[in-house]
């Protein structure tokens, strides 16, 4: 008997865990059927348009209702077929023409995402110290004064800011002022100038000189120099994304809020403004003129580092293309009027149909509704592709893969011809 109730137990866990793996999921039922997705609500445009099409269906209620009535409001049906054309086309154009500002912006941002991945892997593997016994060709013998560890920190540094160029595109996109967000808090360098919704001051303490306050070239004549000047501390411009917006929250900054600020702002009461990313993009040039004027990219010379430059330019190009779409929206006349014309076309639909179909139009015209204004919601719905609706890009999910793949770099792949594999020591296979 326990015996039998063990057995009995074993075959119920065993059903318990194989049960759900065979429970069906809308993924593989799509392959034998639609109806796992036709019921779908989730996703759907159906919440947008339901009331659009609601309106349309109790009005032709209202018509069935008064023909059987007995009164006969009844429209010629020559003209229908004409308007649906000519409404279907619009429909198509504008439908098109909103994929094609969803798929530029797609296009756009994977364009960054490359190269920023391109862009750390060259600053990480070809920003190098010469070999102690070997002077770089442009230092004009000044002795070297970096250290590994000091090197190692500045791209660490470098490759944050790629990172970082993303981020603040995203947020740009997005309206989003200030580096208030949270996820800037891991993402932009420690050591990096600091920015906040006031204003901008440059100062001689930077990804550079932070490391290096203490570092001095000897020149020809003698005398000990600074290794960077970067000149007097003036106010710049503004971080604000969006220029059209006036006035800018006065709000302490979370991600500077537990640090000590190596600058102090003062008030800046001029209309200019610059985009965060931009200045991010400018920081990166900076430090790419950095390298290549200490000798650390001799291994790729000055074809490797025009290279590096132009995929910082192709970055803010792709950011230039990405603001078009998001300042640039479809002509708001354009999209008053096709829903004048769906409209019109949908109130005028049961008139030419009750004398025919009776109450059957109350099912036509909804149907007839639901795909018009269907695919007009749909248009609207992914023209602005930056935004936070679910029909939106995923910027955020972007932005965390290139997070994780950035970090992984730092912490785990090896710098330069550190480990390399296959090397020739010049003693042959023997």
């Amino acid at each position: 008997m326990a015996e039998t109730t063990e057995t009995t137990a074993n075959a119920t866990r065993s059903l318990s865990t194989i049960l759900p793996s065979l429970k069906p999921k809308r993924k593989h039922l799509r392959k034998y059927s639609w109806l796992a997705d036709f019921f779908r609500i989730k996703g759907s445009i159906i919440r947008r348009i339901f009331w659009p099409v609601t309106t349309n269906t109790i009005f032709a209620a209202i018509i069935a209702y008064a023909w059987s009535q007995g009164y006969r409001v009844v429209l010629t049906n020559s003209v229908i077929p004409l308007l649906s054309v000519v409404v279907g086309l619009i429909l198509v154009f504008r439908n098109g023409s909103s994929y094609d500002r969803f798929w530029e912006g797609r296009k756009s941002f994977a364009t960054v995402t490359s190269n920023v991945r391109n862009l750390s892997r060259q600053i990480w593997v070809n920003v190098a110290l010469q070999p102690a016994d070997q002077d770089a060709p442009n230092k004009r013998g000044k002795a070297p004064t970096l250290s590994a560890s000091q090197l190692h920190r500045i791209k660490s540094d470098a490759l944050h800011l790629c990172l970082a160029f993303p981020f603040a595109v995203k947020h740009y996109l997005r309206g989003e002022d200030g580096l208030k967000w949270s996820d800037y808090h891991d993402v932009l360098p420690k050591n990096f100038a600091r920015f906040d919704e006031i204003g901008y001051q440059k100062s001689k303490t930077d990804l550079t000189t932070s490391y290096l306050s203490t570092a001095t070239f000897s020149n020809s004549s003698g005398r000990s120099s600074p290794l960077l000047d970067l000149g007097k501390s003036d106010a710049t411009k503004r971080v604000r994304p969006k220029r059209s917006k006036q006035n800018l929250p006065t709000q302490s900054t979370p991600l500077l809020s537990d640090t000590h600020r190596t600058v102090e702002f003062r008030p800046f009461t001029g209309d200019a403004s610059l985009p965060l990313p931009l200045i991010i993009a400018h920081e990166i040039s900076r430090l790419l003129f950095f390298f290549r004027r200490e000798g650390l990219l001799e291994t790729v010379g000055p074809a490797g580092t025009n290279a590096m430059n132009a995929l910082v330019q192709s970055m803010v190009d792709n950011m230039t293309a990405m603001e078009r779409i998001a300042n640039t929206p479809i002509p708001i006349s354009y999209g008053i009027h096709l829903k004048q014309c769906v409209s019109l076309y949908l109130f005028a639909l049961p008139l030419t149909m009750v004398n025919e179909l009776g109450w059957i139009i109350v099912p036509i015209v909804t149907i007839v509704a639901f795909t018009f204004m269907g695919i007009e919601g749909i248009a609207d719905e992914i023209e602005m592709p930056f935004g936070n609706d679910p029909a939106d890009l995923p910027l955020d999910r972007y932005c965390q893969d290139l997070k994780e793949e950035i970090l992984y770099m730092i912490e785990r792949l090896p710098e330069s011809g550190e480990g390399i594999y296959g090397y020739d020591d010049g003693e042959g296979d023997d």
